[in-house]
């Protein structure tokens, strides 16, 4: 097999190098450890290595001495021998600039997409994901959730929260990830995957309840939040319905999907246009046809024709390891509550996502929410970077019961 020409192997050098600043070890410790150890690499009980390119004499090609000395401990704060600008700020990287090390949630980095990328990409173990579902106030939790590592390099986060009984959700649940995970096949694009998945879906649960006389519900409906999390930095979301997904990046939260309600100028403008109305119920909530409080959802068939439809919005960001906390995906009985800010302002006072999925939910429950409460906690890169932020809540607006039907 022919080697590769030395200035290709610089340049992945380079690369390697790049990503192996922050962690304080050499391009040739890594690679070593690529070999032996497989596609992620920790970081603790390693060594830093220094390469010294030295031509050789029987071919054109580099060959590397190295040397050896131990590692400073990751809680010292020591800036590194070359300017890997993690955040943009033209200043030299420091363990704690790059911010995932000096938090609670200790994880390995991801060395190949690390090395596609340019920069260190932690891992997010599915283990430290924390996810909480509480019934509430109602009879029965039509809420569900799911999180699962769908491929080699893809994670799955969804909730969904059903309405007029469980059935499109507990369908969602079963079903929506093996749509999404067929159409990668196919794909490449998420945002595009995500789309048709949706729609199929929702076709696949017509021809279930159509086909399933005995099955109670057969107007019933779901939201459906859904991100996949690619190389542990392309993040995507789809989103029908009210349940949210939030971002939280530098303390603040970033929102990465938009209600579809009828006081929506765009969302109202359509269900006119197909022959739908809207009411206002006692609580002075816009609902389609005088019964349901969205305006798309997976289900609802009966409002198909009248302007609910399926197809979600999409929305695609890069996460940054060195800004962002965390991923919230949260259905509409922590919303009606809390707003993104005051849960992300929450979610910092914890020691770890599972016991800040478990807070969020409680507190929605505790401050007068009469709904289904489900919310996910993804950890990112900068977990425990902005622990100390202000909690403070305003509840005058939302000590109503939220209601989908009528």
């Amino acid at each position: 097999m022919t080697s590769p020409p030395s200035s290709i192997l610089l340049q992945r050098l380079k690369v390697l190098c790049s990503v192996c600043t922050v962690k304080g070890m050499s391009a040739a410790c890594l690679a070593r450890l690529a070999r032996c150890s497989g596609p992620r690499v920790g970081r603790n009980g390693l060594f830093q290595m220094f390469v010294v390119p030295v031509p050789s004499q029987q071919d054109s090609h580099l060959q590397y001495t190295v040397s050896r000395r131990q590692l400073y401990s990751p809680s010292e704060q020591r800036h590194s021998n070359t300017r890997f600008d993690a955040d943009g700020s033209g200043r030299p990287t420091t363990w704690d600039s790059f911010g995932i090390w000096d938090n609670r949630i200790d994880e390995p980095i991801l060395l190949p997409s690390s090395i596609r990328y340019g920069k260190p990409i932690p891992k997010v173990s599915l283990s430290k994901v924390g996810c909480a579902s509480l019934i509430g106030g109602r009879k029965e939790n039509e809420d569900r959730y799911q999180v699962s590592q769908m491929t080699d390099n893809i994670l799955y986060f969804a909730v969904f929260d059903g309405h007029g009984g469980p059935e499109a959700a507990d369908f969602c649940e079963k079903y929506m990830e093996k749509f999404i995970k067929d159409l990668l096949s196919e794909e490449p694009n998420l945002e595009s995957v995500l789309t048709k998945a949706f729609l199929e879906v929702d076709k696949a649960l017509t021809k279930h309840l159509h086909f399933s006389p005995t099955v109670l519900g057969i107007n019933a409906g779901t939201t459906a939040t859904v991100a996949l999390l690619r190389d542990g930095i392309e993040l995507v979301v789809g989103s029908v319905g009210d349940s949210r997904a939030m971002l939280c990046r530098k303390g603040k939260a970033l929102k990465l999907t938009v209600d579809h309600t009828p006081d929506r100028k765009d969302e109202k403008e359509r269900i006119k246009k197909s022959g739908g109305f809207i009411t206002w119920n006692s609580l002075g909530q816009p609902n389609v046809n005088g019964r349901l409080a969205m305006t798309r959802s997976i289900g609802d068939f009966d409002l198909k024709k009248m302007g609910v439809i399926a197809e979600p919005e999409t929305k695609r960001v890069t996460v940054h390891p060195v800004h962002d906390s965390f991923l919230a995906l949260t259905t509409d009985g922590v919303n009606f509550i809390m707003n993104s800010q005051e849960i992300c302002n929450v979610i910092h006072q914890c020691h770890d996502p599972k016991e800040a999925a478990q807070r969020i939910s409680d507190q929605a429950l505790q401050y007068g929410s009469e709904d289904n409460s489900t919310i996910i906690v993804v950890p990112f890169g900068a977990w425990g970077k902005h622990d100390k932020s202000d909690t403070s809540f305003s509840f005058s607006r939302n000590f109503v019961p939220s209601s989908r039907w009528a």
